[in-house]
């Protein structure tokens, strides 16, 4: 059976660098995002090798969601049994009574809510299909909490408690589930979090070298390409530099 994915967030960092390497082992992708013009230009460098769709949705829209879920013509219905929910974002860094509750909203929307929207859209599809496999980004966030880190911490304990509970849940209907959960990342995400300011984000990866994208989706790849009979519940991913949250090793 040839596999189709469908990965959310495929516009930058981890999402792209997952469907690339999806693409250079042959599977066929719905790749989804807010950004039209990436979307498509990754569409367009991925199609020389497989099958490639464009959903142009924000997870944080219930709605938009199911819509755009929806509008898939049939022949890629039938087809989808991976499902990548990268999609999530951090927005500030700071101790809980200096923080923003926009910025609350906004990781609670993204890191959340928009998993379980898409979930429970493309569920149906991955329950017709067989062999389907569900892959979580989480977090070591998600498993230690840090200074400042309060609602994006909550958001990826969320994450991970999700999974735990799909993979219960699901158990009997044969859909693997996986928690990918890196630390240190050198992707847009401090730019995110920082809000455009390039030196504050850069600094987050300040006498260290950071995991890639690439390492990411390279561990992504690891977990759906094992055979049907394992299931990678998670992977905690550090640079050698990280041994924690809060513990790495910088050179001067």
């Amino acid at each position: 059976m040839k596999n189709t994915a469908l990965i959310t967030g495929a516009t930058s960092g981890i999402g792209q660098a997952t469907a690339r390497i999806f693409a250079k082992n042959g599977i066929d992708l719905v790749i989804t995002g807010r950004r039209t013009e990436r979307l498509e230009a990754l569409q367009a460098e991925l199609s020389q090798k497989v099958k490639v769709t464009t959903l142009n949705f924000d997870v944080r829209d219930r709605q938009a969601v199911f819509a755009a879920i929806d509008s898939l013509s049939d022949e890629w219905k039938v087809k989808i049994n991976i499902l990548v929910n990268n999609a999530g974002n951090a927005h500030g860094l700071a101790k809980f009574q200096d923080a923003d509750l926009d910025d609350f909203d906004a990781m609670i929307d993204g890191n959340v809510k928009g998993l379980l929207y898409v979930s429970k859209a493309v569920l149906p599809l991955l329950l017709k299909n067989g062999h389907a496999h569900i892959v979580n980004l989480g977090s070591v966030a998600g498993k230690q909490v840090y200074p400042a880190g309060n609602v994006y911490n909550a958001s990826k304990f969320a994450v991970d408690a999700i999974s735990q509970a799909m993979r219960i849940d699901l158990v009997d209907e044969g859909v693997k589930v996986t928690e990918i959960e890196p630390g240190l990342v050198n992707t847009e995400f401090s730019l995110v979090r920082f809000k455009g300011d390039e030196k504050t984000a850069d600094g987050t990866y300040d006498g260290l070298e950071p995991l890639t994208a690439e390492d990411i989706a390279n561990t992504i790849y690891y977990a759906i390409s094992q055979p049907e009979h394992v299931q990678i519940a998670e992977l905690l991913v550090f640079p050698k530099a990280q041994a924690s949250a809060r513990d790495t090793h910088r050179e001067e």
